[in-house]
């Protein structure tokens, strides 16, 4: 059985929280949850982890976004979006499959880096925060 209370659970949950963000399937979520069941006590530094590494991963789909051709439209329900709501749109980058069209989109329209960084950021944090509640709660 696969210890995932040390550091090699906490290896795991990157890995997980930055393949997911992309266009790779993953569920970080499944992973976050079965490190704080085996170590509550790391719950700060799993939420730092995975929201740093959903963080990464959502910032290569933007960066793969900005290597688009200027004709190549991502998604035009979605570009709208983004640039309607600009940086702001990428609170919800954490959303299944309209995450990496946002942060696509982010990074085809230009989107200032630092302000879609710290979006995703934000995103990815209530996320993950809403799911290490739920854990303690259960």
């Amino acid at each position: 059985m696969f210890d995932w209370s040390g550091d090699t659970g906490l290896a795991a949950l990157f890995a997980a929280a930055f393949l997911s963000a992309t266009v790779l399937p993953a569920n970080s979520e499944v992973v976050l949850v079965a490190v704080l069941k085996a170590a509550p006590e790391r719950i700060a530094l799993a939420i730092a982890i995975a929201t740093i590494a959903n963080t990464l991963g959502g910032l290569t789909t933007y960066g793969i976004g900005r290597l688009l051709p200027a004709r190549t439209l991502p998604s035009p329900r979605i570009v709208a979006a983004v640039r309607r709501y600009g940086a702001a749109s990428l609170l919800l980058s954490w959303v299944p499959i309209v995450g990496d069209a946002l942060c696509a989109a982010a990074g085809w329209l230009r989107v200032p880096l630092w302000a879609a960084a710290l979006a995703m950021m934000v995103g990815k944090l209530l996320r993950y925060l809403a799911v290490a509640q739920a854990v303690a709660l259960f």
